[in-house]
């Protein structure tokens, strides 16, 4: 499950005891996803990408736009085209 955390300016979500995040900043009405980061005992193991998955599902959910600028977050939409409803 995706939480915001506004205080850090990050959407976060807990895998296995550990977090996967993404920072953000706002701009021009969507959150620009600045950098993208998993823990590293989940690196290798898909963590990140389930976490783009459930973070486009947040953005449906809220109405959000999703921009992203982190070179992994491109890559992922890149990949995964059918999300570029969240995207600006």
């Amino acid at each position: 499950m995706i939480f915001k955390d506004t205080d850090h300016h990050r959407f976060v979500q807990e895998e296995d005891g550990k977090l996967v995040f993404a920072s953000y900043r706002i701009m021009d009405d969507a959150y620009a996803l600045v950098h993208v980061e998993a823990d590293p005992d989940l690196r290798g193991t898909g963590a990140a990408g389930r976490f783009m998955a459930a973070l486009t599902d947040y953005a449906r959910a809220h109405g959000l736009k999703l921009q992203p600028y982190c070179s992994y977050a491109r890559i992922w939409f890149q990949r995964h085209p059918e999300n570029a409803d969240v995207l600006p």
